[in-house]
């Protein structure tokens, strides 16, 4: 007569799961309670964002100011009398998802929380914490290091002397923002490399011996990513395909010790059986 394989705790899961499932419909009723707190959370924060939205502005043209050497020598302008307010809207709403991801996140946690076992509820929680850390890093090698360094890359092509026209780069208001916008959610959404490649291998998806093998051509895939997310100078490319690289080699390394605890596990139940 076979023994069951699984344990006690795991019984009580799976009679706990089962107490839990519920109709369709219920489920899209949660959902829809988490989104109503979603985007209630993001619309409060927009209205309060708008009121500061000069200020974010201000901060974002950090990079600008860096590299032209002082803000004395920032300017910009806009070209039609409502492009300034649209910017600040769109200013406004960036900051307010950007400030509400934590609570975003939350939600998502527990809509999907009550389906899954307790080691698995253990096992998602790190990577819910590690994306917006992992976000945040991207977007400060953006913002601190790639982008002043590109900026000044642009400057340089400025033409100002005695007896020549004068050519000067006068970006528009939302010009300057969609590039840093875009550059931001390119470095933040690029830094996941380490987290979608680590829940991968958790599912068995693939191995580390995989990515080794994949090496060369995940080296050609960064350069044309970087390429296709960046503007088309050097500085910005390369500010992305290398700590992409460096990424990919993290992710192997996680995805190993990923590897060795499974191993570990299946030898732990092996001796118990």
């Amino acid at each position: 007569m076979s023994q069951s394989s699984d344990t006690p705790d795991d019984a009580d899961e799976e009679k706990q799961l089962a107490r839990s499932e519920a109709p369709l419909i219920e489920h899209l009723t949660e959902l829809r309670k988490r989104l109503i707190v979603a985007f209630a959370v993001i619309a409060v924060l927009f209205v309060g964002c708008f009121f500061v939205a000069d200020s974010i502005f201000l901060f974002l043209l950090g990079p600008f100011e860096r590299a032209s050497g002082g803000i004395e020598n920032v300017r910009l302008i806009y070209t039609a009398p409502q492009e300034f307010f649209f910017t600040k809207l769109s200013v406004a709403l960036f900051a307010a998802i950007f400030l509400a991801f934590p609570v975003i996140a939350t939600q998502l946690y527990m809509f999907v929380a009550p389906g899954l076992y307790k080691r698995e509820r253990r096992a998602f929680l790190p990577f819910l914490l590690a994306t917006p850390v992992l976000f945040i890093i991207g977007a400060a090698v953006m913002y601190y290091g790639v982008l002043p360094l590109a900026l000044a890359f642009f400057l340089a092509q400025e033409v100002q002397g005695a007896g020549q026209a004068t050519i000067e780069m006068l970006p528009r208001v939302s010009e300057y923002l969609g590039l840093i916008m875009t550059l931001l959610l390119a470095f933040g959404i690029c830094f996941q490399l380490p987290v979608v490649l680590t829940l991968l291998a958790r599912v068995e998806l693939i191995g580390s011996e995989t990515l080794k093998k994949w090496r060369k051509y995940a080296v050609v895939a960064i350069l044309v990513v970087a390429a296709f997310l960046t503007p088309p100078d050097p500085i910005s490319q390369l500010g992305l395909a290398l700590p992409l690289a460096l990424l990919y080699e993290i992710s192997i390394l996680s995805v190993r010790l990923v590897e060795r605890s499974r191993r570990k596990a299946e030898a732990q139940a092996a001796t118990q059986a």
